[in-house]
């Protein structure tokens, strides 16, 4: 490895920055995800990834390999992450505001703007690279390992309960129960003594009891079944088959739509909701299938008079068993675009490749 002396060349001072590329862009992945696990925020998440690694960049010609490159990126990480939330609210999802609503077929209530509200994470994120890079090779030298370390942890209701969580406890449980470190390494990660994780660690256990027991307890179908399932469900919601729709849903099944704050549950109230709702909105669109926080997701399409389809919202499928068991639709368009997709498509060309698919 590569040290940078009191009074480096620029030769030195290039090979170091080789270096530290080559040697930290394949954990890019993974501490996108700890970053974003920690803030709830893709956008955040992003900003912090980019200040970690600037950090780590300007220090690397004093990195002493004393702990391995990866854990001292997780600590630069941490760090920021826990400055960050000093001053911020925990970030929710309409589920978690109040009781259900009873109204759907009422005007959407108005955005309460001091609410700034979970977003969810595309899955593709985790080989871009970066926000808007879907599509790209990924980052340098990027190992599945990587992203198998990223990808875990990152279901919607677990993140949503984590933000219930003073940040320390948040960072302790996350260390020690998503990414299995163990005590003595993160109490090093966080300066701190072993007994002090162990204490964190309880308490954050027993707030994420309270609040989410059943976060990472999910029940869902064979891949090949949740495609069939999948599949009906994009086709019945751009024919507005309100039919097809309810059977696919629990009858428990709850609905979102952040950053609206209702939020509706129950067969008879989301027949009501859909009902009205996607006749509103018209006949045609088009849902693009992802998968965000691990989740089954699709990107939505609404059409316009202008002959265009434009990017609505981002759907997060929870599924239990053969049903679906909520959903929670992301109305800001632009995290479509955050999830590599164009947030408008030609509904000519559209049809075309509509037909194709058909014949």
């Amino acid at each position: 490895m590569t040290i940078v002396t009191n009074q480096p060349t620029a030769g030195c001072e290039m090979r170091v920055e080789d270096d530290f590329v080559r040697l930290a862009d394949p954990f890019r992945p993974e501490i996108l995800a700890h970053c974003y696990r920690m803030l709830g925020s893709i956008h955040d998440a992003e900003d912090l990834v980019q200040e970690t690694y600037l950090r780590a960049w300007r220090s690397y010609g004093g990195f002493e390999g004393r702990a391995s490159l990866r854990t001292w990126l997780y600590r630069i990480a941490t760090n920021a992450c826990l400055s960050a939330l000093e001053h911020r609210a925990r970030r929710p999802l309409p589920v978690a505001l109040g009781a259900p609503g009873t109204d759907p077929e009422g005007d959407l209530s108005a955005i309460p703007p001091e609410i700034t509200w979970l977003q969810p994470f595309p899955d593709a994120l985790l080989t871009s690279g970066s926000v808007g890079a879907v599509g790209a090779a990924g980052p340098v030298g990027a190992d599945p390992a990587s992203v198998v370390a990223a990808r875990s942890g990152l279901r919607l209701a677990l993140v949503a309960a984590l933000q219930y969580l003073p940040p320390r406890q948040r960072a302790v449980l996350i260390l020690r129960d998503v990414l299995g470190w163990r005590a003595a390494e993160a109490a090093s990660l966080l300066d701190v003594t072993v007994a002090a994780v162990n204490s964190l660690l309880k308490r954050a256990r027993a707030r994420m009891a309270e609040v989410a027991p059943d976060a990472e307890q999910v029940a869902e179908p064979t891949a090949g079944r949740q495609r069939a399932i999948l599949d009906r469900w994009a086709r019945a919601f751009v024919e507005a088959d309100i039919d097809t729709l309810m059977e696919l849903l629990t009858a428990d099944a709850i609905w979102e739509m952040p950053p609206q704050p209702m939020w509706f549950q129950g067969a008879d109230t989301l027949r009501r909701l859909l009902s009205f709702r996607i006749g509103k909105h018209g006949r045609y669109r088009r849902l693009v299938p992802i998968t965000a926080n691990g989740q089954p997701a699709f990107a939505v399409y609404s059409s316009h008079s202008d002959g265009r389809l434009t990017a609505e919202s981002l759907q997060v499928l929870t599924m239990r068993g053969d049903r679906i068991a909520k959903v929670t639709a992301f109305r800001t368009p632009s995290l479509v675009g955050v999830a590599g997709l164009p947030m408008e498509i030609d509904v000519e060309s559209d049809m075309e490749n509509d037909v194709e698919n058909e014949a």
